[in-house]
């Protein structure tokens, strides 16, 4: 089967919108997409640099260094201790996003079956269906799901909206999957940014966490990436982990396709992996830039809703996101409008907390004086 046509990549779009902000006498507050702009831990970039002598071909499965790191991760960072997780259930991948538009295809789902994700969806979900020829549908009503899903994307932290799945939510979103006989994904990239209560004291928990799963991880995988924790965005460096029988389909597909980390960055990642103090700092600095943002938006007419954690701030103020879009740019300030994370949001807005200090302190300033 061909690939079939794809839509325009949403973003293009925005051009306008940010050439407007531009033109504003203080420079324009980026606020769209969610690029990190503080520096790569110094530790990681080091790890990098002395691993540079890279002669030969890096391994699809990752080095068993890396493998150990990511086992070790996810016993220490998300709860997932007493499972039998070991090497064979891990695989480092390019980045997250090539993982979720291809993995759809590497899973063998096409034409007749069903991509279910989220409401409020980071779009690659279903552009990953498109590509596999597949119907993507969009749902958080396990009940809803139809008898030909048979891939499940669940994103918790949410990617616009912040949304944290419990574990009820997360064992009542598997159980539902395996009825239908699908497989259940998480991408959990923004699991270390938890804010409001309980996620503030508590770690988000995994779809691998043993009160979800247990020590059954039959169909059931976990996606993360280090862009955000260890600003590593540019490194592309991320892991998908859980059932070792599609583990190991998926490391055949990857073995064929030539899709391997290079050598340096699964240094960089195995060093990354193992601090925990970088990532801790780097929460703190988003904390902050959350404290000064959400209550400016809030002020200047802006209702937050979920962003309970993640990397963003999810609101509307009640009228087309365009509109808002429009009022912003105007402020010398981009954001993402909610018409490109699916259409039942078609009011709200996205605000990244990758911004300066600085710049968030000017797109506070600018909010404040627009209703003063």
């Amino acid at each position: 089967m061909a690939l079939g046509a794809l839509p325009d990549y949403p973003w293009e779009s925005m051009a306008p919108y940010a050439a407007q902000a531009k033109r504003h006498p203080g420079g324009i507050v980026d606020l769209s997409i969610g690029s990190p702009v503080d520096e790569t831990p110094p530790l990681i970039r080091e790890a990098l640099s002395a691993a540079t002598d890279a002669h030969a071909y890096p391994q699809t499965v990752g080095t068993p260094e890396l493998r150990r790191a990511i086992v070790e991760w996810f016993e220490r960072r998300r709860g997932v201790v007493g499972t039998g997780l070991s090497e064979r259930n891990v695989l480092p991948t390019i980045g997250s996003k090539e993982l979720v538009a291809l993995l759809p295809l590497m899973l063998g789902v096409g034409e007749g079956d069903v991509v279910v994700h989220p409401r409020a969806a980071y779009p690659t979900y279903a552009i990953g269906a498109a590509i596999a020829g597949a119907q993507a549908f969009a749902s958080d009503d396990p009940a809803e799901w139809p008898a030909e899903t048979r891939l499940v994307w669940l994103n918790s932290p949410g990617n616009p909206d912040g949304r944290v799945l419990g574990v009820d939510g997360l064992r009542a979103a598997r159980s539902r999957a395996r009825e239908l006989g699908a497989v259940v994904v998480s991408d959990e990239c923004y699991a270390e940014l938890g804010w409001d209560a309980p996620w503030d004291s508590e770690p988000v928990p995994s779809i691998l966490d043993p009160r979800v799963s247990g020590e059954d991880r039959r169909d059931t995988l976990a996606v993360y990436s280090l862009s955000k924790q260890s600003n590593m965005a540019g490194y592309r460096a991320a892991f998908i982990a859980g059932c070792g029988l599609l583990i190991e389909q998926l490391t055949t597909v990857r073995k064929h396709a030539g899709l391997m980390v290079p050598a340096p960055l699964q240094a960089a990642m195995t060093v990354a992996l193992g601090d925990d103090a970088h990532v801790a700092h780097q929460k703190e600095l988003y904390r902050a830039r959350r404290d000064v943002l959400r209550p400016a938006l809030e002020a200047a007419g802006f209702r937050i809703d979920r962003s309970e954690a993640g990397l963003y701030l999810w609101a509307t103020e009640g009228r087309d996101a365009w509109e808002s879009i429009a009022r912003l740019a105007a402020l010398g300030i981009l954001a993402g409008p909610g018409h490109f994370y699916g259409e039942h949001h078609p009011q709200h807005v996205r605000f990244s907390l990758t911004a300066t200090d600085e710049r968030i302190e000017a797109a506070a300033g600018r909010l404040a004086a627009s209703v003063d």
